[in-house]
């Protein structure tokens, strides 16, 4: 009958894997992770600290909702922002994508 199912032998260990290479790959693991997704993310997010603290009135900026307009008010945590003549809309500080050079309302 064994030529039908062969019969599966047990086999002998061949040596536990070292505990140094086990800590190895993990470590490269997370230095790998770290290197492509944490690094990058904080930078990005510095970055856009500086952006917001640096906001002052008379700025263009985009929010992330794709609003353009001229900043009016700056206070802690909100910007009045000009969106048309006479119209203006309250955000949050942190929904500001960019500040956009001067004059880029004007040709649009």
């Amino acid at each position: 009958m064994n030529f039908l199912f062969p019969v599966a032998y047990a086999q002998t260990a061949q040596g536990e894997p070292n505990v140094m290479s086990t800590l190895l790959l993990f470590g490269g693991m997370f230095l790998l992770m770290y290197l492509l997704i944490i690094r990058p993310q904080s930078k990005r997010a510095k970055e856009h600290k500086a952006l917001v603290t640096s906001i002052t009135k008379g700025d263009e900026v985009l929010t992330s909702g794709g609003v353009l307009g001229r900043v009016t008010r700056v206070s802690d945590d909100y910007l009045a922002i000009e969106v048309s003549d006479g119209v203006e809309l309250k955000v949050q500080k942190v929904a500001i994508a960019t500040a956009l050079p001067k004059g880029t309302l004007a040709k649009i």
